[in-house]
């Protein structure tokens, strides 16, 4: 199951570069306070290298899936909420429903990955 949990935080992070990197040069006319904008997108891209790490050692890293599932919610719910008050553009459920079913992704990679760690190799 740890080619799954690999394969899916590798999908995950690579997709999420590709598609907040964009936003950097893509900067909405009226912001009214672009430190706020900015700083989502830097902190996004963050973990979208984080799930790429995460990808490269999935049984060494399962305790950062955990925090990684949060990070798909705290974005996918909300937004859902606003696009069903109208209060954003329906396109945007769209990216929160591909973020909450990769949310879904992690926990079964958390739930099927195993946390033993490899005995580690004698020096002498």
């Amino acid at each position: 199951m740890n080619t799954f949990a690999r394969r899916v935080f590798l999908v995950a992070g690579i997709y999420g570069l590709i598609v907040l990197l964009p936003l950097y040069f893509m900067r909405p006319a009226a912001l009214a306070r672009p430190e706020d904008y900015f700083g989502f997108i830097g902190t996004a891209v963050a973990w979208q290298l984080c799930f790429l790490v995460i990808s490269r050692d999935p049984p060494r890293l399962r305790p950062i899936m955990l925090p990684a599932i949060v990070e798909k919610l705290v974005f996918s719910f909300p937004v859902l909420i606003l696009v069903s008050q109208h209060r954003m553009a329906p396109t945007a459920a769209v990216f929160a429903a591909i973020d909450l079913l990769l949310g879904a992704l992690f926990y079964i990679s958390w739930r099927h990955t195993t946390g033993e760690l490899p005995p580690l190799k004698s020096a002498i």
